[in-house]
């Protein structure tokens, strides 16, 4: 039974949900990632997730989080394999956790750490094998091909487990996943493009971070 008094955890799940997006940054060094980050929030988005399998990414959490207060950008590590690689992002100052799969020990690793965790799944048995085991909220995976009618059909059955729909999510389709019942999204490329990064063109990013907090702010008008 989930406790009815304010914890941690909830008080990052509702700032998580308020952002609406959380930008993933995948393979971005440190430097490039501190500039991305910038922009990004420039244009409106609060969330970032940075990627386990990026270079050096202990580094990388630890340099942005020493730019950014906590109360202007919440940074979370994704792409979470194990409960060690967890500890060690949380160590270095990420705020919750993303897994591409569903797996107990990081789950159980960052309840008691007290930050959110976001399992990836697709069925409705990961999705609820997920929150049982302490997931506030489940990321579905790849929602770009599953499509919002997937979200709903969730959430028909399910509607007391929160989803992510990540992977292929763009200003094109955000408000049809959340007419289908998001909770937040997480999205890539279509905000965090490394062509635009590589080419030290970080207003793009700026720019596809507002055009998204835009297309949201219009659906929920």
């Amino acid at each position: 039974m989930r406790q009815s008094m304010s914890t941690p955890i909830d008080s990052q799940f509702d700032r998580l949900c308020r952002s609406n997006v959380v930008a993933i940054l995948r393979g971005v060094d440190t430097d490039d990632a501190i500039q991305s980050v910038a922009a990004i929030r420039d244009g409106g988005v609060q969330t970032v997730e940075i990627t386990a399998n990026s270079p050096n990414v202990l580094e990388t959490i630890k340099a942005v989080r020493s730019v950014f207060d906590e109360d202007e950008l919440m940074i979370g590590a994704g792409t979470v394999l194990d409960s060690e690689t967890a500890r060690e992002t949380l160590m270095a100052g990420a705020e919750f956790i993303v897994t591409p799969s569903f797996d107990e020990a990081v789950v159980k690793l960052a309840n008691r750490y007290g930050c959110i965790v976001t399992p990836g799944v697709m069925t409705p048995t990961e999705a609820v094998n997920a929150f049982e085991a302490g997931a506030p909220m489940v990321k579905l995976f790849p929602a770009g091909q599953l499509g919002p009618g997937h979200v709903r059909s969730l959430r028909g059955p399910l509607p007391q487990i929160p989803i992510m729909p990540t992977g292929g999510v763009t200003t094109k389709n955000v408000g049809a996943f959340f007419d289908a019942g998001a909770a937040a999204v997480g999205v890539g490329s279509s905000i965090v493009d490394t062509e635009a990064i590589s080419a030290g063109n970080f207003d793009m990013l700026r720019q596809n971070a507002e055009a998204f907090m835009n297309e949201i702010d219009s659906i929920h008008s």
